[in-house]
C-alpha cells in the first residue's frame, strides 16, 4: 500500500510502482471518481486499445426466445 499526499494545488502523485502496472504515460487522461468515501482514478483507454481484453470469458448467455 503506498500513501500520497495532496499538495496545496490538490495534486497527487501516482506512485512508481502503480504507474508501471496499469502503464500509465504522461498527459494520458484518468477518470477521477468519488465511490462511496474513496477517490478511484480509471485510466481512459482507446477502444483499440480495449480489443481483446476479455478475451476467454464465457459468452453463451441464456436468451429468451423473442430476443435472439
Amino acid at each position: 500500500m503506498s500513501v500520497v499526499t495532496v499538495s496545496p494545488k490538490f495534486q497527487v502523485v501516482i506512485p512508481r510502482e502503480i504507474r508501471e502496472a496499469l502503464r500509465l504515460e504522461p498527459g494520458q487522461k484518468v477518470q477521477a471518481l468519488q465511490y462511496q468515501n474513496r477517490i478511484e482514478f480509471i485510466p481512459v483507454r482507446a477502444m483499440r486499445e480495449m480489443r481483446g481484453f476479455l478475451k476467454g470469458i464465457d459468452s453463451t448467455v441464456v436468451r429468451d426466445k423473442d430476443r435472439v
